[in-house]
């Protein structure tokens, strides 16, 4: 098996509160130049005394060619900062990288594209950004348009896609024009459920080819699904690799702490913006006990939000999304039919919103919450992630003999009926 990247002592330094790589602004070249007319221009180095931190650290990693490697970590663990190296956007401060093949790279929504030209002027561009050969790119021109599903809005200026629509082009161009190295970062988050299946398929499909794909993504059920080998980042320096399943089932089992409750009293530095600000968050039983022991999959519990509106008459609302340790997402739901306040304008003040879940519905393991705030039931004015996570635990009276994890996104106690049908069976000879 042939290599298609390596990386060797591979490391990145960053400069806090300085421009990435130093590169002076027109107005700093101008002032040099003119101080100093016939000196060399130079390039910026840090300030004496910039803090600086390594994003990556003696980093070492060969991928081989038809691999499909998944990268997860957490914000901050070095795992964009390693891709713009491999798509060759920044360099590094030491070490060095080996490519094997042309490279094509999604890292955020619509890169390389220019908003000003049509979805049509764009994939041209981006094709030959990507070194492919204008035969190449009308050739796999409608495959392109068919994939993004833009015929209708073909010959219209990108900037007026909707971020759905941007994502599907930018994923359809990266993807079709055969670069024997593709790298996607997590932008795949932006589109529906449908187009993420979508684009899984379509990697799997390149990587059935012979070629390689690097996915970096926070859902583990994509990682488990789509990659063979996984690599854990953390503070950037590897923690663990192997199969996808070892490296996605470790980095779960140690990635949450649990934050049952939160509280912030002050307005100020809360969650939220100048429209809504958060107080307090929890999730406890329904009918809580003195001796709280937890949650298990037979409690009824609550998840509790308090939260400031400070724009009167907003028509507010919240959506949450509930998360189980694998990444997926196993409802949305929202106060419809709320008898109070559904609908009806919200003064300035602090509010309640509670959510209510059954028992003998959830199975056990590590879930989160995710909390969107919707005005006029269609504009999120503001999202946090991870806002609540807590344990479900099993219960001892429903094991029945059986101590493995029960299989499921859900675990119901659903009602079971036996009857006797015939006494007298027939014999089987």
């Amino acid at each position: 098996m042939h290599p298609a990247v390596k990386v060797e002592n591979l490391s990145k330094q960053y400069s806090l509160g300085a421009r990435e790589a130093g590169y002076a602004t027109l107005r700093e070249t101008l002032v040099t130049s003119l101080r100093a007319p016939l000196g060399r221009l130079r390039r910026k180095e840090p300030a004496v005394g910039d803090e600086t931190f390594w994003a990556l650290r003696d980093l070492n990693l060969e991928i081989f060619s038809g691999e499909r490697l998944g990268i997860v970590g957490h914000n901050g663990a070095g795992k964009s900062t390693l891709l713009k190296i491999l798509s060759r956007i920044t360099e590094p401060t030491t070490g060095r990288v080996q490519l094997f093949g042309r490279v094509g790279s999604l890292l955020e929504v619509g890169t390389g594209f220019h908003p000003e030209l049509t979805g049509r002027e764009n994939i041209s561009l981006n094709g030959a950004m990507l070194g492919m050969k204008r035969e190449e790119i009308a050739r796999k021109f409608d495959e392109i348009v068919a994939f993004a599903e833009i015929e209708r809005f073909l010959d219209t200026p990108v900037k007026r896609y909707s971020s759905g629509m941007y994502t599907r082009l930018a994923f359809a161009v990266a993807a079709h024009l055969e670069p024997e190295i593709l790298i996607v970062d997590e932008v795949l988050a932006v589109g529906d459920a449908a187009f993420q299946k979508k684009c899984l398929g379509k990697m799997n499909e390149v990587a059935s080819t012979g070629r390689t794909v690097i996915f970096v993504s926070h859902n583990m059920t994509a990682i488990r699904s789509l990659c063979n080998r996984a690599v854990w980042l953390d503070k950037g320096s590897i923690v663990q690799e192997g199969t996808a399943e070892t490296v996605a089932t470790n980095y779960l089992r140690t990635s949450f702490s649990t934050l049952n409750l939160r509280v912030w009293d002050d307005p100020a530095t809360a969650p939220g913006n100048e429209r809504v600000r958060f107080h307090r968050a929890s999730v406890h039983p329904v009918q809580p006990s003195t001796n709280f022991d937890g949650i298990n999959v037979r409690t009824p519990f609550v998840i509790e939000f308090d939260y400031w509106n400070l724009v009167p008459n907003a028509k507010l609302n919240l959506s949450l999304i509930l998360f189980n340790d694998e990444g997926m997402p196993l409802f949305n739901t929202g106060p419809i039919g709320e008898p109070v306040w559904h609908g009806k304008p919200f003064p300035a003040g602090l509010f309640r919103s509670q959510c209510f879940v059954p028992g003998d519905l959830m199975n056990a393991g590590t879930h989160r919450v995710q909390l969107m705030v919707v005005e006029d039931q269609s504009s999120v004015i503001f999202r946090t992630d991870d806002i609540l996570v807590f344990d479900i635990m099993d219960s001892t009276e429903l094991r029945t003999g059986w101590y493995g994890k029960v299989i499921g996104a859900v675990r119901p106690l659903l009602t079971w009926s036996t009857e006797l049908l015939d006494s007298e069976p027939k014999s089987i000879e």
